[in-house]
């Protein structure tokens, strides 16, 4: 079902992963690590790639109710959360027209 599964190319971390046994483990499944290394400046980049995310969980924050869970059940809570993410989405494209 669906699109055949790809090996990721790239592992993208932050300095709480800076080990060699991590980078070890990653190299060993064919992926390269960049994994940003303890007390250098930042500025490695790898920012530009962790942003995307963190910025779409603060947008997903945005809305009280996805804040604190308060539903119990679990198909209302994603019920919530797609909605949450057609109102991103509608907001982002409006900004386009």
């Amino acid at each position: 079902m669906g699109r055949p599964r790809r090996r990721a190319v790239r592992l993208y971390a932050d300095r709480g992963y800076d080990h060699d046994c991590y980078r070890r483990k990653v190299r060993d499944r064919g992926v390269v690590p960049l994994i940003a290394q303890r007390g250098t400046g930042h500025g490695s980049g790898l920012g530009t790639h962790r942003w995307v995310v963190e910025r779409t969980f603060a947008w997903l924050h945005g809305f009280r109710r996805l804040r604190i869970r308060w539903e119990r059940r679990a198909d209302i809570h994603e019920a919530f959360l797609k909605l949450a993410c057609c109102l991103i989405t509608h907001r982002r494209l409006e900004s386009f027209c």
